[in-house]
């Protein structure tokens, strides 16, 4: 998920790469956000390349 964050995809689009539904996609963002404790998707991906989570 934190990839195709990373990537710019916005919720439907990584829906649509991964056969979930928006609503799925905005919960599962919710609970990285969360996890992170990251204040913004871009705050998450942040963390995610100091962290080396995301390529």
């Amino acid at each position: 998920m934190l990839q195709h964050i990373a990537e710019g995809l916005v919720n439907r689009e990584i829906g649509e790469r991964l056969f979930l539904s928006e609503e799925t996609v905005k919960s599962h963002v919710r609970h990285l956000l969360a996890k992170l404790q990251a204040r913004s998707r871009a705050h998450a991906v942040a963390i995610g390349f100091r962290r080396e989570l995301v390529d």
